[in-house]
């Protein structure tokens, strides 16, 4: 069993996660999370990118027992703390493969302990849905997923495209946030875990004092946060704002 601490960010996409990623990381004493349960990226660039050998992709004892090493390795960076981000369709992936190497634990929390050690439940959430939705379609449509602090692109998945405005995409969209929020939510009770919960709105506005609290959490020193400075800048421009404000006229007159 690993027995240093751990932390789980439970989100979904567009709420902020790699901006309180990027201020964990750079704390030095909070691992360094990332998404190693993404199922579509595991077996090519991210067990690659983790050294893990995929020709035993299709022996899941061997396969995941390795990858969960090496994930911890990756995710502790030698701070003695292992920290993962999790969306809620990285789930159900996590609880089978960890079910696997942990037959006879019952819950996902006692195979994620039994992996991870005793873990602190972080819930990351967007309270405007809306914006969310905005924020993932444009990202969906343009290309652009982040920028760094100084404005310049950061992370991009195809050549630049306008975006262009969707009334069924974002409702559709709304809809699915709202749900995945009440699958934590449902998760969490299951599960029997109080989480800490955080909202995008809270980190944006106040980031060091977020990071002082998870720190906290953690039993780690709340003054580092005073030392971190985002990495990213908020993607959110006049185009957002009058998409957010389009689709709540058009519900309105519903």
């Amino acid at each position: 069993m690993f027995q240093n601490q751990s932390y789980i960010i439970c989100a979904t996409s567009r709420s902020g996660t790699t901006l309180l990623c990027d201020l964990l990381t750079d704390t030095t004493v909070a691992g360094r999370p990332n998404s190693f349960f993404r199922l579509q990226s595991m077996q090519s660039s991210q067990a690659v990118r983790l050294g893990v050998d995929t020709t035993h992709w299709t022996s899941p004892t061997a396969f995941g027992q390795a990858y969960v090493n090496a994930a911890i390795k990756e995710g502790t960076a030698g701070t003695g703390i292992f920290g993962m981000r999790l969306m809620w369709d990285q789930v159900e992936n996590l609880s089978q493969r960890l079910a696997v190497l942990h037959p006879n634990l019952a819950s996902d929390l006692a195979r994620i302990e039994a992996a991870f050690g005793a873990t602190t439940f972080i819930h990351l959430s967007r309270e405007d849905k809306v914006a969310q939705a905005v924020s993932r379609l444009k990202a969906e449509q343009s290309g652009l997923w982040h920028l760094h602090a100084d404005g310049s692109e950061r992370e991009r998945s195809k050549p630049a495209e306008r975006p262009v405005y969707n009334t069924a995409e974002i409702q559709n969209q709304v809809a699915d946030y709202r749900q995945f929020d009440l699958n934590w939510r449902h998760w969490f009770a299951a599960n029997h875990i109080q989480p800490l919960t955080i909202t995008y709105e809270a980190l944006v506005a106040a980031p060091q004092a977020t990071l002082a609290t998870i720190l906290s959490a953690l039993g780690q020193d709340p003054q580092i946060a005073t030392t971190i400075t985002p990495r990213t800048k908020k993607l959110a421009n006049k185009t957002s704002l009058d998409w957010q404000a389009r689709f709540q006229t058009e519900m309105d007159k519903l």
